[in-house]
């Protein structure tokens, strides 16, 4: 009996050691940021806000809310949306920092830029 008592014991003070450094490992992990969303609005032959920050890992939906066709399309070849007829979207993810100028192809005079940090 005084075996089954101490063997019982035993075995309870283990699974307290376990529980207690699982705890901790998952306590010593770093917290994962949620991922962030942002909008640029396309109105009124321009692009709003004209310069958007945002963290690394961001996605980005472009809205044209104007009554004729725009694009969203990068300097550096980054990316490239389809044609944007009113209320179209396009949805960019940035993995890394930098700065992305970008324009309408259509009417290049449109300019914005994304600042990814």
């Amino acid at each position: 009996m005084r075996r089954s008592v101490f063997t019982a014991s035993l075995a309870l003070a283990v699974l307290i050691a376990g529980a207690l450094q699982a705890a901790k490992t998952v306590s010593a992990q770093p917290h994962q940021a949620q991922a962030s969303t942002a909008e640029v609005k396309i109105d009124n032959f321009s692009f709003g806000p004209q310069t958007l920050t945002v963290a690394v890992g961001t996605t980005v939906t472009f809205v044209n809310h104007d009554d004729i066709p725009h694009t969203v399309v990068s300097t550096d070849g980054v990316f490239k949306s389809k044609v944007l007829d009113t209320d179209d979207k396009f949805v960019y993810t940035f993995s890394k920092a930098g700065t992305f100028p970008y324009f309408c192809s259509i009417h290049p005079k449109m300019t914005g830029k994304v600042v990814v940090q």
